[in-house]
């Protein structure tokens, strides 16, 4: 069987996102059995779903696998599964599908190491039970993205002195909320985890344009925030396991 592997993320204009992405494919082409691997994006930027399983069909493959990058089940996901399966009818490549990157342990495994190294750079040595966790999500109405990111937030309770999460947008509690509660809580040093997948827009300027206002407003002190998770070599043993799953699966 030759496979090929073709993941769509959301899309974005900023170059990092892109140089991610072909980061993330050459791991996996390294660590998995795939003729090659690419990526597409849903909007924003081409190349589009069209153009990139346009391009996997011109490869000698007889199964090609669909990865959503994304790290929330929502509607997102729904518009790019619906637009790939428009294209399934036109060919005798066979296209599975597999879950997006949410509700799963290794998401888990990636944010703790993302606040162990950011506790590490900055030479904090308290155990976990005295560190608080903040998690800003990007936000929508689904509710199976916040059952999703509940389940990373619900995941680290037991390890941490608190764990609570606000969103970028869209939902409450927003990021002006999300540090008051913190404040309320006083911690001795607060970790803010930027929960995506790509250093776009949103990290680069759109969490800050609310984040550095509210801690100024706040008499929050020790605050140190870890980089996103997407650039985290686990995610690329996640997407090969998300594959996997699917591919044994047919």
């Amino acid at each position: 069987m030759k496979r090929g592997l073709l993941i769509i993320d959301r899309g974005s204009r900023e170059r990092e996102a892109s140089e991610e992405l072909e980061t993330i494919c050459a791991g996996i082409k390294a660590k998995g059995d795939y003729v090659f691997t690419d990526f597409c994006f849903l909007e924003v930027e081409p190349p589009f779903i069209k153009d990139g399983i346009s391009k996997c069909l011109k490869e000698d493959i007889d199964s090609l696998t669909i990865v959503p990058y994304f790290l929330y089940p929502g509607k997102k996901v729904k518009i790019a599964v619906t637009d790939v399966m428009k294209l399934q009818k036109d060919t005798e490549v066979k296209f599975l599908i597999t879950k997006p990157m949410s509700m799963h342990k290794t998401l888990v495994d990636i944010v703790e190491n993302r606040i162990a190294t950011t506790l590490k750079e900055n030479n904090i040595a308290l155990p976990n039970k005295d560190v608080d966790v903040m998690i800003i999500g990007h936000g929508s109405k689904d509710p199976n993205a916040q059952m999703s990111l509940n389940y990373i937030v619900d995941e680290l309770k037991n390890s941490y002195r608190n764990v609570s999460r606000c969103w970028l947008e869209i939902e409450q509690p927003d990021i002006f909320e999300g540090i008051k509660k913190c404040e309320k809580d006083q911690p001795k040093v607060l970790i803010i985890v930027f929960y995506f997948l790509h250093e776009g827009a949103h990290v680069k300027t759109d969490i800050n344009n609310d984040l550095i206002p509210a801690l100024k407003e706040s008499n929050l002190k020790d605050v140190f925030i870890t980089k996103h998770i997407g650039t985290d070599e686990k995610i690329i043993d996640l997407i090969i396991e998300r594959a996997r799953e699917v591919e044994d699966a047919n």
